[in-house]
């Protein structure tokens, strides 16, 4: 029987990792190699930090993991001087849980109506009457915050920036890769991410300090981790001797950790991400230019490693239905906005935040991933604007 008319399915991520890495892990694995977090994971933060051009790196075992991380570890460094927070809204719930599950008091910032970033003019006004101690922002779909003007506010006010680069990876603004503007950043290596380590995630900072107490906090809060000055350093403090140096602990901490075997994964998809990222950004300029009736995302994006097209639609379910019955996987923009989620609005009520609310109502994006060819764009883009009706922004 002749498959010649089966249309092949349009997924919104699609063998992220290839059969050749694959057998190379098997190989690595028959080998007898260390399966547990070592030497390979090492490799693999090295690797990442100057791919980043980034100073330190560490590797979690989720992306959420990476915030409640590097959320935790400003706690424990004393860089805070209240428990309160500003977060995006359009958000995931792992961006703002962790702020919840600290105890924080969260305010959750309108998004941009451009970028769908933090509104600038919300932001101002969140810390001038809320004097947050931290900021937690995303990049939606890979497409940069106003990181300069977001940086300048913050600085006046005295917060310290996040940034939830999640959906960014390979992005650039000002000249750096998102997720090295502020004072950490995080990464997802979830199987539908730009790279994938099946599950998995990374920290990024240029703080000696900070990087030390998340490596602590990532195994237990142990010093094993550490560099031999601060493990020294701990001891002696502390007078621990060497009998009890491996199982002490100076931090509340947590098991973050990811294994060798992922680690593996993620050096050979390291490798190719720089190619990840150019189709990513090709794909995103051929929807743009077959759905011009549609909103696009814009801002001040210098390299765009797209996640996902993002638009906004009258007929949403009815443009779900019909590209489900043409093979072709979409999904609401991210959550929408955070605060109408059952776990915020169950604790906190409902919030006024009408850009948000937009994203929520109508927004929707359609898959791009570096395995969807010019061919797969057009038939997405071509069942797309058979049914939908644009939503207007304004």
């Amino acid at each position: 029987m002749s498959n010649a008319n089966v249309t092949k399915p349009v997924f919104l991520a699609e063998d992220t990792i290839a059969q050749p890495e694959l057998y190379e892990l098997c190989d690595w694995m028959l080998a007898g190699n260390r399966l547990t977090k070592g030497e390979q994971t090492l490799a693999f933060e090295e690797e990442f930090r100057d791919w980043m051009g980034s100073k330190h790196a560490i590797f979690t075992n989720s992306g959420s993991s990476s915030n409640l991380l590097m959320i935790f570890a400003l706690k424990e460094a004393g860089l805070l001087r209240n428990n309160k927070a500003i977060a995006a809204a359009v958000s995931w719930v792992t961006t703002v849980s962790p702020l919840m599950q600290f105890g924080f008091d969260i305010s959750l910032c309108d998004c941009d109506t451009t970028n769908l970033g933090l509104d600038l003019n919300h932001l101002e006004h969140l810390c001038k009457t809320e004097q947050p101690s931290v900021l937690i922002l995303v990049h939606v779909l890979g497409h940069a915050n106003h990181m300069a003007e977001i940086q300048e506010i913050c600085d006046r006010y005295g917060v310290l920036v996040l940034e939830d680069s999640c959906e960014a990876l390979g992005s650039t603004s000002g000249g750096k890769k998102l997720g090295s503007h502020g004072i950490a950043g995080s990464f997802s290596f979830y199987y539908g991410h730009h790279i994938s380590t099946i599950e998995g995630g990374m920290v990024v900072t240029d703080d000696d300090d900070l990087n030390q107490i998340m490596l602590s906090l990532r195994s237990h809060g142990w010093s094993r981790d550490l560099s031999e000055e601060r493990r020294i350093e701990m001891t002696r403090n502390h007078d621990v001797d060497a009998f009890r140096n491996l199982y002490t602990f100076y931090y509340p901490g947590f098991n973050l950790r990811s294994t060798d075997l992922q680690a593996f994964i993620g050096r050979s998809q390291l490798k190719k991400l720089d190619g990840i990222v150019e189709v990513r950004e090709r794909n995103f300029g051929l929807y743009k230019g077959s759905l011009p009736d549609f909103y696009a995302q814009s801002g001040p994006t210098e390299t765009l490693s797209s996640f996902a097209y993002g638009t906004f639609v009258e007929n949403r379910l009815e443009v779900f239905n019909h590209l489900k019955e043409e093979q072709i996987e979409c999904r609401p923009l991210i959550c929408g906005n955070i605060g109408r989620h059952p776990f915020w609005t169950r604790k906190n009520g409902t919030c006024d935040l009408p850009n948000a609310d937009k994203v929520h109502d109508f927004g929707i994006y359609l898959p791009n991933h570096n395995n969807l060819s010019p061919t797969d764009i057009t038939r997405v883009a071509n069942a797309f604007n058979s049914v939908a009706r644009p939503h207007n922004t304004a």
